[in-house]
């Protein structure tokens, strides 16, 4: 082989090792790949999955009208716009028009309006008869002024089917210690830390207009309300550093699973025990924290109300979608999907999360064990392990022909699964 050849074998050799490369991060990345069944995730029998719409920005919670449209909240402005209005044909969305000049969490369609939060405050738009938003840049203020400390502060909402509205207001602190320097109380519960219930048709309402409904929860991203048993669920994130802060009665692998993230059905007046206890999945028992006395062994004052359901800890629970539809097999219907974002604190323990499970329900409530219903979101085992994630599920809604819509909020991906006999 004379030299000519042997540069030209070489030179086709790094080409295809090149493409080869090319086509393989394509795939980890989510992009339209044919070779990728299911847009790389691993689902129940007769489930499958596609990538509808990709490279959307910051993609949170998500909201399908009864006409199909899609409208996504945008965690900030996107061109200016921080919500997105998708229409779907023939497997693709495609970004019909955006509005709205704040970014955010929360989104929700329900008695002919679109809600919608920014951190501080709350809107609604009328729609028309095809679910479309009349004036989009005219929206009613519904709720104004709720804080906004930077930590914690998404503001996700749900809304009941009497005229009221629930929103998350998340405490700007990890368990309250450098607030509540006495340990006399945690003052921030009078503002944060909890869900408040307001009119979903009154303007311009404050925190003296509104409810304290629940409190005692850390944070809340996932919330809805059960049609079932006509009551609000939410999913908490549970607190970090049992380790980091209380080395002498928590180890290392204690402090990667513990404490649970927990789903509670909260009626007006609840309190679910933050900052003074956490709930131990393992032990089944709620907990005094180690921040007021507690030692790992300590059992929390019993007034604190039980969760429903308890999962491993730092999955970090950013959606909560109860099951209505009748695409999907008979267990499904009136269960929970939840959508785990994904964690970062389980070191030195591998991460763990980023996926979607579901939670059996009867009767209105957690019946049997969870399962992992939709995984391969971070593109790898090793991508979990280190916590690099490609892609983090957020946001879940229903679409009027019972398919399953998961956001994306790393690669503002949107996921449609759907199930065929």
């Amino acid at each position: 082989m004379n030299k000519r050849v042997s540069f030209i074998f070489l030179l086709s050799a790094f080409l295809m090792i090149g493409l080869l490369s090319f086509k393989l991060i394509k795939g980890i990345e989510g992009k339209s790949n044919p070779e990728v069944p299911n847009a790389g995730l691993t689902l129940p029998a007769g489930f499958n999955a596609a990538v509808i719409a990709e490279n959307l920005g910051g993609t949170r919670h998500i909201a399908v009208s009864p006409k199909g449209d899609i409208y996504i909240k945008l965690d900030r402005p996107r061109n200016g716009k921080g919500i997105l209005v998708l229409h779907e044909n023939a497997g693709k969305a495609e970004v019909k028009t955006s509005f709205g000049d704040y970014g955010g969490t929360g989104i929700a369609i329900k008695d002919g309006y679109l809600y919608a939060s920014s951190n501080k405050d709350i809107y609604r738009y009328k729609l028309n008869a095809a679910n479309e938003v009349i004036s989009p840049d005219q929206p009613e203020t519904i709720v104004t002024g709720l804080l906004d400390r930077r930590a914690h502060n998404s503001k996700s909402i749900t809304l009941d089917n009497d005229g009221n509205i629930y929103v998350n207001v998340g405490a700007y602190s990890n368990i309250c210690s450098e607030f509540d320097k006495d340990k006399k109380g945690c003052p921030i519960l009078d503002s944060a830390g909890g869900i408040w219930q307001f009119k979903a048709d009154k303007l311009n309402q404050t925190y003296a207009n509104g409810v304290r409904y629940a409190t005692g929860l850390r944070n809340v991203v996932g919330l809805d309300w059960n049609q079932q048993d006509n009551q609000l669920f939410v999913m908490q994130h549970g607190r970090d550093q049992l380790h980091g802060l209380f080395p002498q009665y928590y180890t290392d692998k204690q402090s990667a699973v513990l404490p649970a993230e927990c789903m509670y059905a909260l009626k007006k007046g609840d309190n679910a025990g933050w900052p003074y206890m956490y709930y131990d999945h393992e032990q089944h028992k709620k907990m005094l924290g180690p921040e007021y006395g507690g030692d790992g062994k300590k059992e929390a004052d019993p007034k604190f109300i039980d969760p429903v359901a308890a999962y491993p800890g730092h999955l970090a629970p950013d959606g909560l979608l109860f099951y209505t539809g009748s695409q999907f097999p008979a267990k499904y219907k009136n269960g929970a999907f939840i959508a785990f974002h994904g964690s970062w604190n389980r070191a030195p323990e591998p991460q763990a999360g980023y996926f979607v499970v579901f939670q059996p329900f009867k009767n209105g409530k957690p019946d049997g064990q969870w399962e992992v219903f939709a995984n391969g979101f971070s593109g790898s085992p090793e991508n979990t392990a280190s916590g690099h994630a490609v892609h983090r599920p957020c946001g879940l809604a229903q679409g009027p022909d019972g398919s399953l819509y998961i956001t994306d909020d790393a690669k503002g991906s949107v996921y449609k699964i759907s199930y065929k006999k």
